[in-house]
């Protein structure tokens, strides 16, 4: 074997710490102290599953029977604690967790500073670096999180309240001081986990100008499991608000704030509208999601389907007169000539060659095309039109009503209703167009049950 290496002429190379072998004839490289130092390698560090680690002193010749006999112990204990932890983790556990129970497992998991009791509720002190406050910008956000997790957000003390009474679910709750918490139902937050943070943090999280140092995060709430105020039950008139596609959110908000303070009986959303449970609805509904029952994301075949049979279904138009509709109604066949209706219908693409092939049949082919307007008639918001089970439906600012919701009007024998605005103004804004008409309708309706009331007593 030396006769074979010291005819191959073999030359050594050292670069840093390695050394390589370069035969004559072919480049093999070869770590010559790979091999050897891999057999007096021992770990300097331990590395366990729950992150901790410990540094381990290495034997050598000088070390005393006392110092091995301590590291040996140390091994023991820490292999002792690794299946401790083991057997803890895989105690009462299924092989299949789902989302919310690997959170709570990695909630618990999580290092707290303090736990502490008030008024038999235990509270956690979070560290700095708590990463659940930032799940909130998540949940407020992302409705496609909202919808998926099944979870809203809420912040303030009386929008808190106010689900915590209606009977919503509480499953995380963050406040800045116990005087805080104090303010609360809090014999209604014991499953909830309760967390205190500092106010540097709420306010960073917060969307609030000024944020009052409480929110939390509850579970989407249905409309069957919520227990509404019994004083709006016995106010309410046969009344129903219908929502057509309202995209801005404040908007959305302040209509279903009026139709709480007007006592409708229901509000219903059709599919388009923006998310009921976000934060910006919310705040401008201020409480209005837990004092009536609110229906969203439905169609037409299920708005049909939530009223009662008898209803009268009325839309609001933002024209300022019916001068316009009397004078050239017979003009008027498409959505396009309408400024209050949208047919939100897309128009079909063309190339260059098909409109040059299709120019002659284009008009012809158009008035077919597009959908005939029902025929609604005017009138003004103050002549009677409440007279029995009522339905009034609010549309969009940027695309009025659909057809659809003509269409359900002139089934039921229903009033376009417009208000009577100044000369050179076009519109009212939808929520203060919707505010106007509630109003008015529960008058008529209070006055026409008092009337009833009368002939029943004569």
């Amino acid at each position: 074997m030396a006769a074979c290496i010291r005819s191959m002429g073999h030359a050594v190379i050292r670069f840093g710490q390695s050394s390589f072998l370069v035969t004559g004839h072919s480049s093999h490289v070869v770590n010559a102290k790979r091999y050897v130092r891999a057999l007096k390698r021992k770990p300097v560090k331990v590395i366990y599953p729950d992150g901790k680690e410990e540094t381990l002193a290495k034997s050598n010749v000088n070390q005393t029977p006392g110092h091995q006999r301590a590291a040996l112990n140390a091994k023991k204990n820490s292999k002792d604690a690794i299946e401790d932890r083991t057997k803890l983790g895989l105690r009462g556990r299924t092989t299949f967790q789902s989302k919310d129970t690997q959170e709570k497992i990695s909630n618990e998991s999580r290092p707290l500073s303090k736990v502490e009791l008030m008024d038999g509720l235990r509270f956690e002190k979070a560290l700095p670096d708590d990463k659940r406050l930032s799940k909130l910008v998540t949940v407020a956000r992302s409705r496609a999180y909202r919808e998926h997790q099944g979870k809203i957000l809420l912040e303030g003390r009386r929008l808190i309240c106010d689900a915590l009474v209606a009977g919503a679910k509480p499953q995380t709750l963050f406040f800045s001081s116990i005087e805080r918490l104090r303010e609360l139902p809090v014999d209604k937050l014991k499953r909830a986990n309760l967390i205190k943070v500092k106010f540097e943090d709420v306010k960073k999280w917060s969307e609030l100008i000024a944020p009052q140092g409480v929110i939390g995060i509850f579970s989407r709430p249905d409309v069957d499991q919520l227990a509404f105020p019994k004083e709006h039950r016995d106010q309410s008139v046969p009344l129903s608000l219908i929502c057509d596609n309202i995209r801005d959110p404040g908007n959305l908000g302040t209509i279903l704030r009026c139709a709480a303070a007007a006592g409708c009986h229901s509000v219903l959303l059709s599919k388009g509208c923006v998310d009921v449970w976000e934060p910006k609805v919310l705040r401008a509904a201020m409480g209005a999601h837990f004092r009536l029952p609110i229906f969203p994301s439905l169609t037409w075949e299920e708005v049909s389907d939530h009223l009662p049979q008898d209803v009268t279904v009325h839309v609001a138009d933002n024209c300022s007169s019916p001068i316009r509709d009397v004078d050239i109604q017979s003009s008027l066949r498409k959505p396009s000539d309408y400024g209050w209706v949208s047919s939100r219908r897309e128009k079909k693409r063309h190339s260059v060659q098909d409109v040059s092939e299709s120019d002659s049949e284009s008009d012809t082919d158009s008035d077919h095309e597009v959908d005939e307007v029902p025929r609604v008639e005017p009138k003004q918001y103050h002549d009677p039109w409440a007279q029995r089970s009522t339905a009034l439906v609010i549309g969009g600012e940027t695309r009025g009503l659909s057809l659809e919701s003509l269409r359900l009007a002139q089934q039921t024998d229903g009033w376009r209703l417009f208000v009577p605005l100044a000369h050179g103004v076009d519109s009212l804004n939808s929520a203060m167009a919707a505010s106007i008409l509630l109003f008015e309708g529960r008058r008529q309706l209070l006055k026409l049950l008092e009337r009833s009331g009368k002939r029943l007593r004569n």
